[in-house]
């Protein structure tokens, strides 16, 4: 009579484990609400850990592999791929911190929750595929993956399963970067020079060109200018974008509850590092929409008369002033 609990045994294993994952997963993410006393709830977004994913169904192997892309993107696509020769050397996680878990980190927490999305860059509708491409060819400085190709869909199940609590079209705080007020006067590279030197320089070096792993495959810090850092086309070339990341998330260890420096540190270490050169992009056809290009695109045409370095380092106060007659 035994033989006959043996499925039974296996059915309530399963059951638990599956459970177990689920309860697990409920307490390590989604977003985070301690309060104390009359205090509102901090609902700041936090993604789950990897290490919550349920690789034990093919859908979570997927999964898996997906993360596997995002956090060690060279070792598959870079110049030495096992998979293809697709990218510059970086790893998505170099901008999209922890696999895109960490609030105010250029996360993925509200990536399947609002795309397909309108985006003025291109003035169309973008879906996923087109989004992670947008990132190989601009922040990776590569090529497009096939959006077939198992490599894709690993990457689109990752980003599903990051961001699957997130209601439709809902943005949660932390789901973008923190946008700065902006400063009263021109961000400064000398200044920001100071700050990369007592900052920056001992994880990215004094060329800005990172430091590579042992094996050659990737990098431990990502370059930050130079033929292998992301080019002109990518969103972290506003300056905006560049400050508000760096505000929140360095030096390492960095969080949005204790940022280190200054505004104003923030500011000029983003204008020193976008003055130094780095590879070009064709942005022909990027914002078609004049009046709905952005203030710190730096990068011409332009709907008002300001020149491409105020547009990159502002002051941006005047542009603002300007450009509100054409909306």
């Amino acid at each position: 009579m035994r033989i006959f609990w043996i499925p039974f045994l296996l059915f309530i294993t399963a059951a638990v484990l599956i459970l177990s994952e689920h309860t697990r997963k409920k307490a390590g993410n989604g977003i985070k609400k301690e309060a104390s006393g009359s205090q509102s709830p901090d609902t700041t977004w936090w993604g789950w850990n990897h290490y919550q994913i349920p690789d034990y169904t093919e859908e979570g192997k997927l999964i898996e592999y997906g993360y596997r892309l995002i956090a060690n993107t060279s070792y598959y696509m870079g110049p030495k791929g096992t998979v293809a020769t697709l990218t510059n050397g970086m790893n998505c996680q170099n901008c999209h911190l922890n696999g895109g878990t960490v609030p105010f980190g250029n996360n993925f927490g509200k990536v399947f929750a609002t795309y397909p999305l309108y985006r003025a860059r291109n003035d169309g509708i973008q879906d996923i595929y087109m989004r992670v491409n947008d990132c190989f060819e601009r922040s990776l400085n590569g090529k497009p993956l096939d959006t077939a190709s198992k490599e894709m869909q690993a990457i689109y199940a990752y980003l599903k399963w990051v961001g699957e609590d997130v209601p439709k079209g809902k943005a949660y705080k932390g789901t973008s970067i923190m946008r700065l007020p902006f400063l009263n006067r021109a961000a400064d590279p000398l200044k920001g020079s100071i700050v990369y030197r007592a900052q920056c320089e001992r994880c990215h070096g004094a060329d800005g060109a990172g430091m590579l792993n042992i094996e050659g495959t990737g990098y431990t810090y990502p370059p930050l200018w130079g033929a292998h850092s992301f080019n002109d086309g990518a969103g972290l070339f506003r300056i905006r974008s560049f400050a508000g990341f760096v505000k929140n998330n360095m030096p390492q260890g960095t969080t949005y509850l204790s940022p280190q420096l200054t505004d104003e540190e923030a500011w000029d270490v983003a204008a020193y590092v976008l003055s130094k050169p780095r590879p070009k992009f064709d942005q022909s056809a990027d914002w078609p929409v004049l009046k709905k290009k952005p203030v710190d695109a730096p990068y011409g045409p332009y709907i008002d008369s300001f020149s491409e370095r105020q547009h990159k380092y502002g002051p941006f106060g005047p542009i603002e002033l300007a450009q509100a007659a054409y909306k």
